[in-house]
């Protein structure tokens, strides 16, 4: 059966060849699941994330292309484990956003699109704009004035046209909607193709370990794409016979704003009341993920847990990151935080293969990390 949009609440299809970013009743929607490929279906004479387009729900036949993916995979010293850092910010734009734009970019401009609007505080917004570019199509950003200068400076660099939305980081996405009658709103949260481009990490994981999974992947967690982009990779190579098990799949977040923890600690997907204030960990400062239901059930099929970390903690991960070359943006620091706390709950061990992904660079937000380190 050829693949389709689907509403995981109630089963309703959708055809993939009409422009969509959400269901009739404007909840979102999903790609029906994939069947997986095997080592034999990597395309390896391309170095980018396209070697795994044999995954894709459909075929893409003119790409767009900067290179994305084939980031690298670097294993250090971390108190007693020996983690592998996956540096997702050495993607084009600087972040593992790339992933998931190339794809659903290059999907809505070969049924047609060749204008969206996006709604986004940083990496997304700049991601949609540097690959929007890369493919001829227009692009407008929907950010909020709080947005730091750099992220903005990125946006506007690529040719997108930006509008400053006053108000919380969810003013920016109301007004996208509501803009969304006269362009199309490729949103990285909504459209269900991005998701399609984010399991290239799995994907990718599985072949710089020498086509195994990991037993243990850690990811920040706001709107929950990458996390969810590795659940669905992993389920399908797993489908495919490729792996015998998936890794277990551990979401970091800062305590300021914790909502995916709220709910998986009480045993519950759905939203739970708990505190949010600001975070350095600007990034995944998301306080209602659209797609809650899912990461919760990503998390409990794999195993996983979730981490809620205290802004120090997240500091002295940053600095530690630093001391060893890698200059990681704050929001990807929580991922390295969670490795100590997670060894030291038992929850993963040292004999064990852990990934953690560094989401985005350290560059975007200089300013604040030098700050942070001094």
């Amino acid at each position: 059966m050829p693949a389709s949009y689907i509403d995981p609440r109630n089963g309703q299809l959708y055809p993939l060849d009409q422009p969509r970013w959400c269901s009739d009743e404007r909840t979102p929607l999903l790609v029906t699941p994939g069947a997986g490929i095997s080592r034999d279906d990597v395309d390896t004479s391309t170095r980018s994330l396209w070697r795994y387009r044999a995954a894709l729900p459909v075929e893409i036949k003119d790409p767009i292309s900067l290179g994305t993916g084939c980031t690298p995979l670097v294993q250090q010293n971390w108190g007693d484990l020996r983690p592998h850092f996956k540096l997702e910010w050495f993607n084009p734009t600087g972040s593992f956003k790339d992933r998931g734009s190339a794809v659903m970019l290059s999907f809505l401009r070969q049924i047609g699109v060749d204008a969206i609007l996006e709604d986004s505080s940083g990496n997304g917004g700049s991601s949609m704009a540097g690959l929007g570019a890369a493919g001829g199509m227009r692009v407008k950003i929907l950010a909020p004035a709080s947005t730091s200068p750099a992220k903005i400076a990125q946006v506007r660099a690529y040719g997108a046209e930006v509008q400053l939305v006053e108000g919380p980081r969810e003013e920016s996405e109301a007004e996208a909607i509501r803009q969304s009658s006269r362009t199309f709103y490729a949103s990285h949260n909504w459209q269900p193709f991005f998701l399609e481009g984010t399991k290239s990490l799995a994907y990718e994981i599985w072949e710089d370990l020498g086509f195994r999974a990991p037993d243990n992947v850690i990811v920040p967690v706001g709107a929950g794409s990458s996390l969810l982009g590795c659940a669905f990779g992993f389920r399908e190579l797993l489908k495919a016979g490729q792996i015998p098990k998936l890794p277990r799949l551990f979401a970091a977040q800062p305590l300021n704003c914790s909502p995916i923890d709220a709910s998986f600690q009480a045993g519950v997907d759905t939203s739970v009341a708990r505190e949010v204030s600001k975070t350095i960990a600007e990034g995944t400062a998301i306080k209602h993920p659209l797609r809650l239901r899912e990461i919760i059930a990503a998390i409990r099929e794999s195993g996983g847990g979730t981490i809620a970390l205290a802004e120090d903690e997240i500091v002295a991960a940053l600095r530690r990151l630093a001391r060893q070359g890698l200059f990681a943006e704050p929001t990807s620091a929580s991922a390295a935080a969670a490795l100590e706390k997670l060894s030291a709950a038992g929850s993963i061990k040292a004999n064990e293969t852990t990934v953690a992904v560094l989401t985005g660079t350290g560059l975007k937000a200089a300013t604040t990390v030098a700050d942070l380190v001094q």
